[in-house]
């Protein structure tokens, strides 16, 4: 079962003195110079800068380096495929309209002029990254991103054999012409352009310029690996492998000029749901419509001949701005190519597998339930107790029945398999969410699978994702009771994502519990609804998780007026949705100490005078994405936690179907309070703190140089371990107003 574990000190915040703390709150708070919001766009851009910052961190393994630049690089996708897209579809919705300004002051064409400049000055600073301080490191390392002319003969001959058997096959180079019209060019797809000139006078004696595109088959690697030489590891980028055979592809003309480029499309759907059979048959048309979307972005390289790029600009309908040169490669996330490849444990960090839970066989996992809650910590616990809880009820002939939420999986996810293995012999319902944002193509696929192998799929309640992470098995014990027995998570059940995203799982047969469980299942699967009370003890998203998230913020405001104990301290991803925001400002005004984790965006404003200066807000990137969701209150002595699906974000609060839970067990809360809470708050090696203006500031070194998550993976591998010495009180920071 999950360990119990020494904690760390527990950090309390020192108290301002009465008569200053009296002074502060006589008057009503100023207003802050740039609104009480921090912009959840630029917020995002910020997170992502973050995360580039740990690609320059020398401290990191090159290749984690290598690794973190090519997130960025995804990260930065998907940010204009939706946001930057859906600020242009607002734009194109209210043309001729006056522009309302936002809660930040903001119309559109602002938001979308501040967007630009900071997208393109982020361009900038992956390239310098790139070739000014990985691309060096890298070869001190003796690895090389080679370019053609730089080829000795011997890897030309490799490459070119490439090309003739893998590549060439696979091309088909278009001349734009009346009879040849431009392309279909798919979204992220990486293309060449050229710029070609027929060789043959034409009666009029001129000829003009015409374009070629070619477009890279994504089934085709990013990186070509060239043969090792003299302990190198050199790779060369397929499309200068391409450029270099290009001329026979273009028989009768003279090449002049060639570039590579790369359109980001708008890929949001559009979703036509009454007008549709199925939810599943609207999805997989509108994924058909996103590879066609409106292109939002064009990435070139920056050497590219003005001609080209004012022909796509032109075929392309862009602005100058939606044009991003660089001198980086096109698409820095083919880069992730080179952490797999090379096999240098050295420039790596050192692998580690989570504690693993030991039983005699796999069924005893029931009667150990029957005795007490299991809190796992991912990936400092391993993944695979979870694997195998669903998979013991898959072959259990003493289980009955079993439901499950699926929002993201994997292809080789062994509880993919037991589910459908189970529909075999038991009652197996399964509750899909076919909109889990690109993993759409994937989950129809698997929903298709399940129906196939005899599984009940269900696609939640229409209007609503499905976030919520459940899972209810009924047993009929060998005492003859049927009993339930329930796994509540904060993350996908996915075991690829969950080696390196933390999450918390709880498993259960609290009756308490288990029939809430039972309750929410038949709300997605029936619409079934009886009421706000009708899911407790559970938080529940649409239905009161919003209200509860709001009253538990506002008790803790009451009980710092009655002079009790209350603080608040919460890890999520993100924090966007202003009535919570404005509940901890009062809370803050009230007395409240109040501690955020937050990895992404964050629009309140920490350490206003006035407004917020009792809370402080902290992001960690690092090795691990932390995905976690813990709420923990001090309720005047009467401490509670909670943990769960949800971030403190509308989406998530109102418009998906999310479950946050309570941690009862003696055991597992002082866990996710003493140990994983603390060690974040302790953490002074990749935690950034928030400063009033929407900056980051790395925290001060005040704990002897703790990063929280090397803390717990080393932690995880003795239940009698404390780091030495023992993490100080992390003393209290107040970000400045700007």
């Amino acid at each position: 079962m999950a360990i119990m574990k020494k904690s760390l000190p527990l950090k309390t915040p020192k108290k301002a003195p009465a008569k200053a703390a009296a002074a502060r709150h006589s008057s009503a708070p100023k207003p802050f110079v740039g609104g009480r919001y921090i912009d959840r766009d630029e917020s995002w851009l910020r997170f992502n800068g973050r995360v580039l910052e740990e690609a320059d961190d020398v401290s990191n393994p090159l290749l984690e380096r290598v690794k973190f630049l090519a997130i960025t690089t995804s990260n930065l996708d998907e940010f204009v495929e939706i946001r930057v897209a859906g600020v242009l579809q607002r734009l194109e919705e209210g043309l001729g309209l006056p522009q309302e300004r936002d809660e930040g002051g903001f119309t559109q064409d602002d938001r979308l002029g501040r967007l630009r400049d900071a997208m393109h000055e982020f361009g900038k600073a992956q390239a310098e990254t790139w070739n000014d301080r990985l691309v060096p490191a890298l070869a001190k390392a003796h690895i090389r991103v080679l370019h053609w002319k730089q080829l000795d003969g011997a890897a030309r001959a490799h490459a070119t054999k490439f090309f003739q058997e893998q590549v060439d096959p696979l091309l088909t180079p278009v001349t734009i012409d009346p009879s040849h019209p431009f392309p279909r060019v798919l979204n992220k797809a990486l293309c060449l352009a050229l710029l070609l000139r027929y060789k043959r006078k034409t009666k009029g004696g001129t000829n003009a310029n015409v374009l070629g595109v070619v477009t890279i088959p994504h089934s085709l690697p990013g990186l070509i690996a060239l043969p090792e030489s003299h302990g190198r590891c050199d790779f060369l980028l397929l499309d200068e492998l391409i450029e270099a055979h290009i001329e026979p592809m273009f028989r009768g003309y003279s090449v002049l000029s060639c570039a590579t480029f790369r359109v980001t499309r708008n890929s949001n759907l559009y979703m036509q749901e009454e007008e549709s059979r199925s939810v599943l048959e609207s999805v997989a048309a509108e994924l058909h419509n996103r590879r066609k979307g409106d292109v939002v972005r064009m990435e070139i390289d920056a050497v590219a001949d003005p001609e080209i790029v004012e022909r796509l600009s032109l075929n392309f309908e862009l602005e100058a701005w939606q044009v991003f040169p660089t001198a980086a490669p096109v698409n820095l996330s083919r880069m992730m190519a080179l952490y797999s490849a090379i096999k240098v444990p050295e420039l790596k960090f050192p692998e580690f597998h989570g504690q693993r839970l030991k039983l005699a066989n796999a069924t005893n996992i029931f009667f150990e339930l029957r005795k007490r809650d299991m809190l796992f910590h991912h990936p400092f616990d391993s993944y695979n107790t979870v694997e195998e809880f669903i998979e013991a009820a898959s072959t259990d002939p003493q289980v009955i029945s079993i439901k499950q939420t699926l929002y993201r999986t994997s292809a080789d996810s062994p509880i993919f398999g037991a589910l459908k293995d189970a529909a075999q012999t038991k009652d197996v319902t399964v509750v899909v969410e076919l909109m889990a944002r690109f993993d759409e193509a994937s989950n129809i696929r698997w929903a298709r699978e399940l129906e196939d192998a005899g599984v009940q799929v269900f696609h939640g309640i229409l209007g609503f994702k499905t976030h919520c992470k459940l899972a209810l098995i009924v047993r009929k014990d060998s005492d003859g009771t049927v009993r339930s027995y329930a796994h509540l998570g904060t993350g996908n059940y996915n075991p690829v994502t969950a080696r390196f995203y933390t999450d918390i799982s709880l498993l259960t047969a609290r009756p308490e519990l288990t029939d809430a469980v039972l309750r929410v299942f038949r709300y997605l699967t029936a619409g079934w609804e009886a009421g706000s009370e009708a899911y407790r003890p559970l938080l529940v998203a649409p239905v009161t998780l919003h209200r509860d998230m709001v009253t538990l913020i506002a008790r803790e405001t009451a009980h710092a007026k009655a002079k009790r104990p209350a603080r608040v301290i919460a890890k999520m991803n993100g924090l966007l949705d202003g009535e919570v925001i404005e509940a901890l400002y009062t809370a803050s005004q009230a007395g409240v100490e109040i501690d955020l984790i937050i990895r992404g965006m964050c629009a309140l404003r920490p350490g206003v005078p006035g407004l917020s200066e009792r809370i402080r807000v902290r992001s960690i990137v690092g090795r691990f994405l932390e995905h976690s969701r813990i709420f923990w209150f001090a309720n005047g002595g009467a401490e509670e936690v909670f943990a769960g699906s949800a971030d403190w974000m509308p989406r998530n609060l109102v418009e998906r179907c999310e479950v946050v839970f309570p941690v009862v067990d003696e055991e597992a809360a002082h866990r996710l309070r003493h140990e994983i809470l603390e060690a974040y708050l302790h953490d002074d090696v990749k935690a950034r703190l928030m400063q009033a203006d929407g900056s980051y500031r790395r925290a001060p070194k005040c704990s002897g140089g703790i990063s929280a998550q090397d803390w717990l993976m080393e932690h995880s591998r003795s239940a009698d371990k404390l780091l030495s010495p023992s993490p100080p009180t992390v003393a209290k920071t107040t970000a400045k107003a700007g």
